[in-house]
């Protein structure tokens, strides 16, 4: 349990030192998720495979025969590749940011989920996070 802990905290770490807005412009300290002028953001190309990765692996998990703990050492090791891989900047960069938050709160709360039937709950919660993703960012 410490070493998860200590994971959250080096990926929060990442997010927020590793990846800051490459320009001198302040960020817009938006929290609310928007579209780009009705438009989809752009995510960096090196970014994708990662995105996609984590997609594959909520597709391809099976609630009901699935192993949670699995998936959630599996999104992580994704985390840690995309926050590593972060060109971005900008108003994109900071979009990124308003869904990247709650996501990795969500594969954290999955890793620790205590039962089945608990994990089960936050995968759905995590694949609604992707919906939203995927209306807000291409």
């Amino acid at each position: 349990m410490k070493s998860q802990l200590m994971f959250f905290l080096f990926t929060l770490l990442m997010v927020t030192n590793a990846c800051e807005p490459k320009n001198t412009a302040k960020s817009s300290g938006s929290d609310t998720l928007q579209l780009n002028n009705g438009e989809k953001w752009e995510v960096n190309e090196e970014m994708m495979p990662y995105l996609k990765g984590m997609q594959g692996a909520l597709l391809s998990y099976d609630v009901a025969e699935g192993d949670y703990t699995m998936l959630a050492e599996t999104l992580h090791g994704y985390n840690k590749k995309l926050i590593k891989s972060c060109t971005m900047d900008g108003k994109s960069h900071d979009q990124l940011h308003v869904w990247l938050h709650p996501y990795l709160e969500l594969t954290d709360a999955l890793s620790k989920a205590k039962t089945a039937d608990d994990a089960a709950q936050i995968v759905l919660k995590i694949k609604s996070s992707f919906e939203t993703f995927n209306q807000h960012f291409q």
